[in-house]
């Protein structure tokens, strides 16, 4: 198959797994956001690097040479990472694992920002048709190449947004866990590269993303009030924790 037969394949797959791309949860809750509220990512994010450029350049040999990190303890922390279950992911930093039937409330928030973050991903993906670094390199990667990942567009990193615009929040309900939390959402994002299924590029575009959404989230009236109910709901939730193990 030639290469403009192979693009438009890509193109094609890509619209077609672009809905299912959204972590668990996401898809079915209505965001924060109404129609023609959401941000532009074509308008706010660089995009990827043009072809050929030195930051393409650049991508490129970060990918072949973060193949030597295969198997390290830091790959194998990757490979964990692509797990999209971020209470899980982040139970060192948050400090606690938690219990989400118990957390309704900063459930149910996190779910409406992953809708509109999710739609702004989508969006963006779909805007630049970017293929992932490992497309046509016979290189490792720390997951499967499924259909799904191959057709799902590189940049932004979706994964990334994810687990950083969960960072953000969280270190705002959690201001004495910030620290931890936030490096922990970097570490998640880096672990896109470090897997080989997001450029360096995308990763980045990922953060910026995120942290567009979560900006734009602080506008709305019901953000903020579910945002100050989650985090009444977090220190009960902690202090009943601390009282099943004091120290």
């Amino acid at each position: 198959m030639g290469w403009n037969m192979r693009a438009m394949a890509w193109r094609a797959g890509l619209a077609a797994i672009m809905m299912l791309s959204a972590p668990a949860g996401a898809r079915d809750t209505n965001g924060y956001l109404r129609a023609g509220e959401g941000l532009d990512l074509a308008t706010i994010l660089p995009g990827p690097p043009a072809a050929g450029s030195p930051r393409a350049r650049a991508d490129a040999q970060i990918f072949r040479d973060s193949r030597a990190m295969q198997g390290s303890p830091r790959w194998q922390q990757a490979t964990a990472d692509v797990s999209s279950d971020l209470g899980e992911r982040f139970a060192g930093a948050l400090g606690f694992r938690p219990d989400w039937a118990r957390l309704p409330v900063t459930r149910a928030l996190i779910a409406r920002f992953d809708a509109d973050r999710s739609a702004a991903i989508r969006a963006g993906k779909a805007y630049w048709q970017s293929a992932r670094p490992f497309i046509g390199a016979d290189l490792p990667i720390c997951e499967p190449r499924t259909p799904s990942l191959i057709a799902n567009g590189d940049y932004p990193s979706g994964h990334t947004a994810h687990g950083w615009g969960f960072a953000l929040i969280m270190a705002e309900l959690l201001p004495d866990r910030a620290q931890a939390i936030l490096a922990r959402g970097r570490d998640y994002g880096d672990s896109r590269w470090i897997c080989g299924a997001h450029s360096l590029s995308a990763v980045e575009g990922g953060y910026l993303a995120a942290s567009a959404v979560v900006a734009r989230e602080h506008g709305d009236a019901a953000f903020r009030r579910d945002m100050a109910a989650a985090a009444q709901e977090l220190s009960a939730y902690r202090r009943t924790l601390t009282a099943a193990n004091p120290r």
